[in-house]
């Protein structure tokens, strides 16, 4: 049976208590944001925290905001439903809001964080290829003050992380987009089915004033590498160039190129490879035409 295991739960008043218990605790302990990945973790035993602390209530890690010609910041705690909903984020940052309507079951948006999404750093979570290709941050809090960099950076590998003892995932930090630029986000699952992803992507493109030339390319991977994988080969092809149908199939082959899937019970790395090329291909037109409207 899936009983959990004995442990002392703890749900802090504030985040000032939140990283006391953190710091007090450090490894033998779990955050509590969610718990969709978490909980179910604690149940198939594949990990028994003695300490749980529960941060899913405190306002201080829970929100969205955004200012124009700044961007917006996404805090730790915010529901995924409510990233699927914000009207800030559906227009300025349409490829996070549909990555994060495409996450499970609105049963499962209601309850799961971005936070919990990122920090749980599966190779197939749905917001974190958005999140880098529009250049997000992430700013991570401790009691000795606050650090932020890259999302691709603090994503490590599969389930690993670059929180340390003493920290808690604090918010997102994404710039405002760039003039004449548009990101997109896809992936492929089973038809009809609340399934991982076996392959997903967003694509960010920016155009120079002719709204014809690229500019600035960045494209990234899921559940195709151990972490979000971040193409080298589709900005070297297609930087300084005008978007054709036959750049459109090499960006196919570059983004195939470097993908470096396994086989497992969702996919096979050859359909996988397969599923990413055609990605990059959509993607990428997609992005650049709607990057010409920007």
């Amino acid at each position: 049976m899936n009983i959990l295991h004995e442990f002392e739960y703890f749900k802090p008043g504030n985040k000032k208590e939140a990283l006391e218990l953190v710091k007090k605790y450090g490894n033998k302990a779990k955050v509590l944001a969610g718990g969709t990945d978490l909980v179910i973790m604690m149940k198939e035993k594949m990990i028994k925290p003695d300490y749980v602390i529960d941060i899913s209530d405190l306002n201080e890690l829970k929100g969205i905001t955004y200012e124009e010609g700044k961007g917006a910041e996404v805090y730790a705690c915010t529901k995924v439903a409510d990233i699927e909903s914000s009207e800030d984020l559906k227009t300025k940052y349409p490829a996070l809001a549909y990555a994060a309507s495409q996450l499970g079951s609105h049963q499962v948006r209601v309850m799961a964080t971005m936070g919990g999404n990122c920090c749980h750093s599966s190779p197939a979570a749905e917001t974190p290829a958005p999140l880098s290709a529009l250049g997000a941050k992430v700013v991570i809090a401790s009691l000795e003050g606050e650090r932020e960099m890259p999302i691709e950076d603090f994503i490590q590998g599969n389930r690993r992380n670059d929180l340390k003892e003493g920290e808690i995932l604090y918010k997102f930090k994404l710039p405002e987009p760039e003039k004449n630029s548009a990101c997109r986000y896809g992936h492929i699952g089973l038809r009809d089915a609340m399934e991982i992803d076996c392959a997903n992507m967003a694509a960010n493109i920016q155009l120079e004033d002719d709204k014809e030339t690229i500019k600035k390319v960045k494209l990234v991977m899921g559940s195709v590498a151990i972490k979000p994988l971040i193409s080298k080969a589709v900005p070297a092809l297609l930087e300084g160039k005008k978007l054709t149908e036959e750049l459109i199939e090499k960006t196919g082959e570059a983004a195939q190129g470097e993908a470096k899937p396994i086989s497992d019970v969702r996919a096979s790395a050859e359909y996988r490879k397969d599923v990413i090329a055609a990605l990059a291909r959509r993607l990428v037109k997609e992005a650049y035409e709607a990057a010409k409207e920007a």
